[in-house]
């Protein structure tokens, strides 16, 4: 029994969604980082614009640096209505001259002559961005610094940082799950020649033992070639097993006959009555012997049949002729009366005529050996979906708890009398394989029991 695994087109989807979902994090993890430094280049933007605009308000009035605040740089820093501004002016002598004198960036005011710098601290319990601009200022005694310190909460940093993740989020997810989408349908595409390769098998007929044909991708050429060279090691077994039963087949019965015909040939008159009765035994045995024999190779010549032969349209009224024609001999018991009685119309039915007269055969056998005293009736009879070869005797039948029993093989209720167990059996296979059963059914008022093949009616075309 093969192991059950996942298929391969889901083992491919689980690998691809992994991939995709770490390529997923991978993005979204950027577009974060990528969403703080936008944010930051955006506000810091509006934080130096206006402290440039503070510092180009640095003027001087009667030799004191005087400062007019700007109502246009805090509206650029008024467009993030949840933060809050500071603002420091530091003369070149080092003095707050408007402003939040405790405002102070960790770095040295020194530097920001050349550039300005920015810087992010946390002042009065909140974290706050920061930038520092230097404007050189000439007094009386010479040119001094003067710096201009602009302070802004983060709050809509953040808010912005977090609308833009969130919306890079949203387009990694679609485009994740599009390719996914697209990815499946490519490898469901992909991986059809695989289907279609297990669909040639599914639909190729039992004794067709013929390498495969089928164009398929390079990647499962290995595959169909250990599948061709399987099925030519298969139908070389095939062959040598029919040379086998064909063999068996005539190296036993040859033996058999000479046997038979040898016992035929002893004189019975010039042996003592205890001989006779050994010699009446012997004959028995031989026969039963035989009539075994016979049934062992049918059986095995059925059951090649079954599993190698196109099944094709075959007349029940014909089948059952033959059968009976067959299987009654012409030295049977006078005292016996055998009829046969054909279907009007006739019943056609789907199978494989030898097999299935090889099935009525035994179940006529079995009647002659076994029940009919005195009458034995065949006839063909059909309903509106089924056609049926009824066998009919005036024996003594079968009880009804042993009908599930005598369709195995080997059973018999009746050892005593050389029975082989084998006649129902191979009837109820080919009824089986037919779609169709075998039956048993209880003396009627005609006192004869019946044994029948019921087998469905071949659907004529309109």
């Amino acid at each position: 029994m093969t192991e059950s695994r996942s298929s391969l087109f889901s083992r491919l989807m689980r690998r691809v969604a992994i991939v995709l979902g770490l390529g997923a994090a991978c993005l979204i993890t950027a577009a974060w980082f990528y969403a703080r430094a936008a944010a930051d280049e955006a506000y810091d933007r509006l934080l130096l614009g206006a402290a440039f605009q503070m510092s180009e308000n640095l003027v001087l009035s009667d030799g004191e640096l005087d400062f007019n605040l700007p109502p246009s740089a805090f509206e650029l820093l008024g467009l993030a209505q949840r933060d809050r501004i500071f603002y420091r002016i530091i003369t070149p002598t080092g003095e707050t001259l408007t402003g939040y004198g405790d405002l102070s960036p960790d770095l040295d005011l020194a530097d920001s002559r050349a550039v300005p710098l920015f810087g992010r601290i946390t002042y009065r319990d909140v974290e706050v961005r920061t930038v520092t601009t230097a404007r050189a200022i000439t007094y009386g005694e010479g040119t001094g610094w003067a710096y201009v310190i602009v302070a802004q909460t983060t709050d809509a940093r953040r808010s912005l940082a977090a609308e833009l993740t969130t919306r890079a989020t949203l387009l990694v997810l679609v485009m994740s799950l599009l390719a996914l989408v697209g990815t499946a349908l490519a490898v469901r595409h992909s991986l059809r020649p695989v289907d279609d390769l297990g669909e040639a098998l599914r639909q190729r007929d039992p004794q067709d033992l013929t390498p495969l044909t089928l164009a398929v991708p390079r990647e499962l050429s290995p595959f169909v070639t250990s599948i061709n060279h399987f099925i030519t090691r298969l139908n070389e077994r095939v062959k040598l097993l029919q040379r086998y039963v064909a063999d068996s087949a005539h190296q036993i019965r040859t033996p058999l006959t000479a046997l038979t015909s040898q016992v035929s040939l002893i004189n019975e008159t010039k042996l003592a009555p205890e001989d006779r009765r050994h010699l009446e035994r012997v004959r028995d045995r031989t026969a039963e012997l035989a009539r075994f024999t016979n049934q062992l190779l049918n059986h095995a010549m059925v059951i090649h049949r079954i599993d190698s032969t196109h099944l094709v349209p075959v007349s029940l009224n014909e089948v059952a002729r033959l059968a009976f024609r067959a299987a009654v001999p012409i030295t049977v018991d006078p005292d016996i009366v055998v009829s046969f009685e054909a279907a009007e119309p006739d019943a056609s039915v789907l199978g494989d005529a030898l097999s299935l007269r090889e099935a009525i055969v035994n179940i006529i056998d079995n009647a002659l050996r076994h029940g009919a005293k005195a009458r034995l009736d065949v006839r063909v009879t059909r309903t509106e979906s089924h056609g049926l070869v009824e066998v009919r005797d005036d024996g003594p039948g079968i009880p009804a708890d042993e009908w599930s029993n005598v369709t195995r093989r080997f059973y018999s209720s009746r050892s005593d009398k050389g029975a082989s167990g084998l006649g129902f059996a191979i009837a109820a296979e080919v009824a089986a394989t037919l779609k169709g059963r075998i039956g048993f059914r209880e003396k009627t008022d005609d006192q004869l029991f019946c044994v029948y093949i019921e087998l469905p009616l071949l659907e004529e075309s309109p």
